[in-house]
C-alpha cells in the first residue's frame, strides 16, 4: 500500500520479537509477501520508526534485536518531552485549536491568561498526546476557555498552580470539582460554611454545566 512512499512504525519498541524479525527481513531484503500470496513484490518504501522507550537498554535486555537496531538507527532524531521545551506549548496550542476548529465547526478563540499558566507550569507526562487529548475535551463553547471549561480531571491537576488568593473563582470550582460539586464537601475542603460558599457561587456566577 506504501509504494515508494513512507511505512511509519509507531513505538516499535512495543513490537514482539517476531514483528521485529518480519521488519528486518524486509528492510534487509526489500521483499515482501501479500497474507495467503505466494508470489514476491518489491518495496522500496522508506521506513520510520518511533518509540519511547530506551531501544539499547531493551537491547540488554533481550526484548529487542540488537540487528533491527542497527539497521533503523541511520538518522536519529532526539525529541525531548514537553515538559523540557515549554515554549513549544503556545504554537502547539494553537496548531490543535486551529485544527478542531476546522473539524468541529467551531471558533475557540483561545485560552485565559490564567489558563495559559496553568497549561505552562504543567509537567505534561503524556506529552503532546495528552496536550491534544486537553484541546479536544475543551471544544464545547465558542469563545476563550477558562479554567471552568476544563474537565474536572484536568481541573484537578491544574488547580495545583492556581493562585488561590488572587484566583478565587477557579479555586472554588477546583473545590466543587474535587468534590463533585456537592456543595457540603466542597464547603469543608474550602474550609467555609455552606451558606458562604453559596454566596460565593452567586457572586461570582458559578454554576455547574451539565453536558
Amino acid at each position: 500500500m506504501a509504494g515508494s512512499g513512507t511505512v511509519f512504525l509507531d513505538e516499535i519498541g512495543e513490537m514482539s520479537l517476531h514483528g521485529q524479525a518480519t521488519i528486518l527481513r524486509i528492510l534487509e531484503n526489500r521483499e515482501i509477501f501479500l497474507l495467503g500470496g505466494g508470489k514476491m513484490i518489491r518495496t522500496d518504501a522508506r521506513f520510520i520508526a518511533t518509540t519511547n522507550q530506551d531501544l539499547e537498554m531493551l537491547i540488554a535486555k533481550k526484548k529487542f534485536r540488537r540487528d533491527l537496531f542497527f539497521r533503523i538507527d541511520v538518522v536519529r532524531i532526539h525529541l525531548p518531552p514537553l515538559a523540557d521545551r515549554k515554549e513549544d506549548i503556545p504554537d502547539l496550542l494553537q496548531f490543535f485549536l486551529n485544527q478542531y476548529n476546522e473539524k468541529k465547526g467551531h471558533y475557540v478563540k483561545g485560552f485565559t491568561a490564567e489558563l495559559t499558566k496553568c497549561l505552562l507550569e504543567h509537567e505534561w507526562p503524556g506529552n503532546v498526546r495528552e496536550l491534544r487529548n486537553l484541546i479536544e475535551a475543551i471544544f464545547i463553547d465558542p469563545g476563550f476557555v477558562s479554567f471552568e471549561n476544563l474537565p474536572c480531571y484536568f481541573q484537578n491537576i491544574f488547580s495545583a498552580y492556581v493562585d488561590k488568593t488572587s484566583n478565587e473563582r477557579e479555586y472554588i470550582l477546583s473545590a466543587l470539582c474535587e468534590a463533585n460539586w456537592n456543595k457540603m464537601k466542597a464547603a469543608g475542603l474550602l474550609k467555609v460554611s455552606r451558606m458562604t460558599l453559596y454566596r460565593k457561587m452567586a457572586k461570582l456566577n458559578i454554576n455547574r454545566r451539565v453536558a
